[in-house]
């Protein structure tokens, strides 16, 4: 038959401090819970609510690439791969030869230019003394018809006293013939100061015409001379750009170049990137941009080096990616699904102390931007 097991005092006793020390465990780990949800709740109320991060963010630089101005044989080039240069340093220079050429000839040409506005101006100069030799002559001639004249009225006069005279017969007949040849004489040489004077005007009109056909040429000496001067310029500068030179400081990339090359304006040789002057683009969801304004602080984490670069918010684009595209999205569709855009955010780098790994364009990176004051004013 079955008999009662008396329970073994020490068993129970160990099983109940076992269950309190399971509650106790239970209840501590419940505590350090609560304050780590509650340690939590704070930092992100104090701290992590301001903060909008993204992931989407790369290096940028505004890197230049470098192309000939004229065309030409490439002569040599200076510069290696990765090299660093210092803005107006030589890149490489062309074949300058005919440029040397066309230089000589602009300044040939300029020189006959010159040369020939000056001839002009020494014959407007004699025409100018002509007219001034053609006004004492008009002077001289109105000087001699005034004369002419007041001979003229002068046997005039005498001739009618001695014609009154005459009929009372007293005057001889040839006294009488004799004033009336000096009247005739007087007025011929009237008539002629009259048509020498009428000449030397004609001839003043004659000088103001060449005059004017001087000044006429001297006009298209001087634009002959203008444009000779111009081509001139342009040589200068065709021979200048036969040496290509970096436009800033920065590292030279995508070398292409080669010497013997022949080069057309526009083909692109070289790249140069300012990487002292580079800056941050990172695209941020719309969603996060309801705080971010321009001078807020931002932390950015590098991927390359593992360490942090301090920045702050420059300026916010104007469009999301996608209106810059090349093809940007057509949203009138009967299938339209909304997708959260991105907007790009540029971010400006802080000046760093110390020797730091130089960023490079397209680097990756983390960027977080500080929000607190924005939040602040709501």
């Amino acid at each position: 038959m079955n008999q009662a097991v008396t329970p073994d005092p020490q068993v129970a006793l160990e099983d109940a401090q076992r269950s309190r020390r399971q509650h106790w465990r239970r209840y501590a780990l419940a505590g350090c819970a609560g304050l780590a949800l509650v340690g939590y709740a704070a930092h992100w109320w104090l701290d992590t609510r301001f903060l909008e991060q993204t992931d989407d963010a790369y290096v940028r630089a505004d890197w230049a690439p470098v192309s000939a101005r004229v065309s030409g044989y490439v002569a040599e080039v200076r510069v290696a791969d990765n090299a660093r240069v210092k803005a107006g340093e030589l890149l490489l220079r062309l074949d300058a030869r005919d440029f040397r050429e066309r230089l000589h000839s602009a300044e040939a040409r300029v020189a006959v230019s010159e040369a020939a506005v000056q001839v002009q101006r020494m014959r407007l100069r004699g025409l100018a003394a002509q007219q001034a030799e053609q006004r004492q002559a008009i002077a001289h001639a109105e000087a001699e018809r005034a004369g002419s004249r007041a001979e003229s009225q002068r046997a005039d006069a005498d001739w009618q006293r001695y014609q009154r005279l005459g009929q009372w017969q007293a005057v001889s007949v040839q006294r009488l013939e004799q004033a009336k040849a000096t009247r005739i004489q007087a007025q011929a040489l009237q008539r002629g100061a009259d048509a020498q004077l009428a000449q030397q005007q004609a001839r003043t009109q004659v000088l103001q015409e060449q005059g004017q056909e001087l000044q006429a040429e001297l006009e298209q000496r001087l634009a002959d001379l203008k444009q000779a001067r111009s081509a001139l310029a342009l040589a200068h500068s065709a021979l200048a750009d036969t040496e290509i030179r970096a436009p800033f400081d920065g590292v030279v990339g995508q070398r292409k170049v080669r010497q013997q090359q022949y080069v057309t304006p526009g083909l692109p040789l070289l790249a140069v990137v300012p990487v002292e002057q580079a800056y941050v683009v990172a695209n941020f969801k719309e969603t996060q941009l309801e705080h971010l304004r321009p001078g807020q602080p931002v932390v950015l984490a590098v991927d390359t080096f593992g360490q942090h670069w301090q920045g702050k918010v420059d300026s916010v684009s104007p469009g999301s990616g996608a209106v810059f595209a090349l093809l940007p999205p057509d949203n009138a569709t009967g299938n339209f699904t909304k997708i959260v855009q991105r907007f790009p955010v540029r971010i400006r780098l802080e000046p760093t102390s110390g020797e730091r790994p130089r960023l490079l364009a397209g680097m990756s990176l983390t960027a977080t931007v500080d929000t607190r004051g924005a939040v602040d004013e709501h």
